[in-house]
């Protein structure tokens, strides 16, 4: 039974403090007969009108003036569709009624959301456009259990919070509203009364699409359509194919020399996909494109984790963006934050009031390396939330693959933490046990639902079993950033030739681990920033040996075990740090052919290499497609070692690291034959100095490093030479 409303019900609705608008609102069956209520600040007049016969049936009647209106409809008994017809002040309007529609989320969406295993959450919650008993509008969804009240506002309504407050589903803490007339391109928030009383505007954490900083609302935008996935792109992740991927920050590749703004999506797929395509590059991996409000986070902090950037376009320019790409036969990776998020006041942070999607005690849910919040994994709605955006990109987008940050702070409570600043986990320990669990789960879930498509670990400790299937209890990930390998041949590289003698095992140590992941070997942004230098002002000596030893080091690199990840910049050996805030050098390759033209020709020329030759690639994580030759050579500063197909293929590479040439350098090799010279970073094409071996040498049965066969080779100063056996 409805009773009629009382005035403090009334002041309360009017106040925006009525938490069930449903019960009071829209139209209910009475004693009297069929009540009808409505609140329409601004208002004249308000009359009821049939739907079917379009007739006014009864006029309501003002209760308060600041906009409550109700009425009684005589001869009425059961529910139908009903419209109002509303004179404002200088118009008339005839409106459909947000409160005579029903409830929206299935009992099944409402199981699957609370219990964190809705796979797709993104299609029931944030807002979508579409039909409802044959009426054009938006539902919208929020989940916020411990709000008061919670209301949508936008330029529709006024981003007035009495207007159109929503209906609680107490079984699962999520506010949903379908709003009639309400379109695609129109602004909205979510204005929530937390549990405190106090009056919060938040952006919708499933937004699609969002503004671009300083502001910070939301835009209604449909779900993208799917997506094909593709045997050809599914191929492309595979452990045995050549992967080869050109990390790329979108704002920062290439900007517009007159006002030094941005490239826009299809200026980048204009111009970007070309490039990588020529340069031999397999993948492209961004940066993270998630909408994000300080530039200076390069998108590592982001806040609208279902939003694409709008710096560069709309999300549809972005899905065009990847099509491109994948039209070109390039696979796209995408940077993905699960592990934090920032504290702006119109994100996420204590969303309803309470630490909803981070944890409450600062010891697990602060950052304090980066002054951001990280999630709570243990709530099941945070984790569906996370997970449920992971296969978003991949379905919704087409993208291939997700390199996931800063894995370590997310799977150890004392990251970063002294004594005394970490809650230890259930059984006392340091490790995350729901951060792990949630890893597990997710790179279960992409494995089975999108087939192909892989997620990357940057994680920097030696956490057993990363790439390990989460059955063998390993974390699910297909690939592994091998941070210890970069780091130790990066800290070689740095050193006088005259004292690498030294530091020779830093080359080799790698290999003491290399199967104990699926490694990918990364140059990355992370280290041409914050006064580390670039990689080329990395290598020592003068001009002519620092582009030698980096020449060199890149041909020791792309013959190494493991899939390869080249920053942007690096490929034509820029001289300066990166800067996030404007374009590369691309002045370097202008005018006279030059040492940075060698550098980019060399790294077209290994990629397209490593691409043409399987023993390079194939057999990267089996011990059988790797032997080293020469391995204690400390002296000379001398390397070799053969890769192997599954076909018995072999190609040596041998580098040598000072910039003594070593004539009649000899080899022991496993089988008699020819080996042709294929590439030789001292050639004179990557501005070397040309010395090398006529194009080709021949295995003699000489003794030699425990062989039978060897080859005596000239190995040139500062340069890496790659041998294919002739069949």
């Amino acid at each position: 039974m409805f009773v009629l409303p009382n005035r403090d019900v009334i002041n309360q609705i009017i106040a925006g403090h009525y938490a069930d608008p449903f019960s009071l609102l829209g139209m209910h069956v009475t004693e009297s007969g069929l009540q009808i209520c409505a609140l329409l600040p601004d208002a004249g007049t308000v009359w009821l009108v049939d739907s079917k016969t379009s007739k006014r049936l009864v006029q309501l009647n003002c209760d308060d003036s600041r906009g409550f209106f109700s009425a009684i409809v005589p001869r009425r008994k059961n529910l139908f569709r009903y419209q109002l017809d509303v004179s404002w002040r200088d118009h008339q309007q005839i409106l459909e009624d947000p409160y005579r529609f029903g409830t929206l989320l299935q009992e099944i969406d409402s199981w699957l959301l609370a219990e964190g295993t809705h796979l797709r959450p993104y299609e029931r919650l944030g807002a979508h456009p579409g039909v409802l008993d044959n009426v054009e509008g938006v539902s919208f969804a929020v989940w916020a259990p411990n709000a008061q009240r919670v209301s949508v506002v936008g330029e529709f309504n006024f981003w007035d919070g009495r207007r159109h407050p929503m209906r609680l589903r107490r079984e699962n803490g999520i506010w949903e509203l379908f709003l009639p007339g309400v379109k695609a391109g129109q602004l909205y928030k979510y204005e929530i009364i937390d549990c405190y009383g106090n009056i919060q505007l938040k952006a919708d954490p499933y937004a699609f699409e969002a503004q671009m900083r300083p502001d910070t609302a939301s835009l209604i935008t449909p779900l993208p359509e799917v997506v094909k996935n593709t045997p050809e792109r599914q191929r492309a992740n595979d452990f045995d194919r050549p992967i080869s991927i050109y990390e790329v920050h979108l704002g920062s590749w290439r900007r517009h020399t007159d006002n030094n703004f941005w490239l826009s999506y299809q200026e980048l797929a204009e111009q970007l996909i070309p490039y990588v395509k020529e340069m031999g590059f397999t993948h492209i991996e961004l940066l993270p494109i998630n909408e994000h409000p300080f530039d200076g986070s390069w998108g590592y902090q982001p806040l609208g984790l279902y939003a694409p950037t709008r710096r560069f376009g709309t999300p549809a320019e972005f899905k065009a963006f990847v099509a491109a790409a994948h039209e070109a036969g390039i696979n796209v990776i995408l940077d993905w934050v699960p592990g934090h998020f920032p504290s702006d006041a119109h994100g996420l942070a204590n969303f309803d009031g309470t630490a909803l999607y981070e944890y409450a005690d600062p010891r697990e849910g602060f950052h304090q390396d980066w002054n951001t919040l990280i999630y709570n994994y243990g709530r099941h709605e945070v984790r569906n939330y996370l997970a449920g955006n992971a296969f978003y990109w991949l379905e919704r987008f087409g993208i291939d693959g997700l390199r996931v940050d800063a894995v370590a702070s997310m799977i150890y409570r004392d990251y970063s933490r002294a004594e005394g600043e970490w809650v230890p986990n259930y059984y006392g320990g340091k490790e995350n046990l729901e951060a792990i669990s949630f890893l597990r789960y997710t790179n279960q879930t992409l494995g089975k639902e999108w087939p192909g498509a892989v997620t990357l670990a940057e994680e920097s400790t030696d956490y057993p079993g990363v790439t390990l299937p989460p059955e063998a209890n390993g974390l699910g990930f297909h690939y592994k950033w091998n941070l210890g390998w970069m780091h130790d041949t990066l800290d070689y590289m740095k050193c006088d030739p005259v004292h690498r003698k030294y530091h020779h095992n830093l080359m080799t140590f790698g290999m003491l681990y290399a199967y104990t992941e699926n490694f990918v070997l990364p140059i990355s942004h992370d280290e041409v920033v914050h006064g580390k230098c670039s990689v080329l002002d990395r290598m020592p000596g003068d001009a002519w040996q620092k582009f030698a030893n980096l020449r060199a080091y890149y041909g020791f690199m792309w013959a190494h075990p493991g899939k390869k990840l080249l920053f942007m910049g690096s490929e034509f050996a820029q001289g300066r740090e990166w800067n996030f805030d404007s374009s590369l050098d691309w002045h370097l390759l202008e005018g006279a052919d030059g040492w940075h033209h060698g550098v980019q020709r060399l790294v077209r020329d290994l990629n397209h290499c490593y691409q043409n030759q399987a023993p390079l690639y194939e057999r990267d994580y089996q011990p059988g497609g790797f032997e080293w030759l020469v391995v204690d050579d400390h002296d000379n500063s001398v390397f070799a070692f053969a890769r192997y197909d599954s076909q018995g293929n072999e190609l040596i590479a041998i580098s040598n690291f000072t910039p003594v040439p070593r004539h009649h350098y000899r080899i022991g090799v496993s089988r008699h034959g020819e080996y042709q010279e294929i590439l030789n970073t001292d050639s004179h094409h990557y501005h070397g100095s040309n010395s090398g071996n006529q194009g080709r040498v021949i295995a003699e049965p000489i003794n030699s490093h425990g062989r039978e066969h060897s080859i005596s080779v000239m190995v040139p100063p500062l340069a890496t030479v790659y041998l294919l056996r002739e069949v």
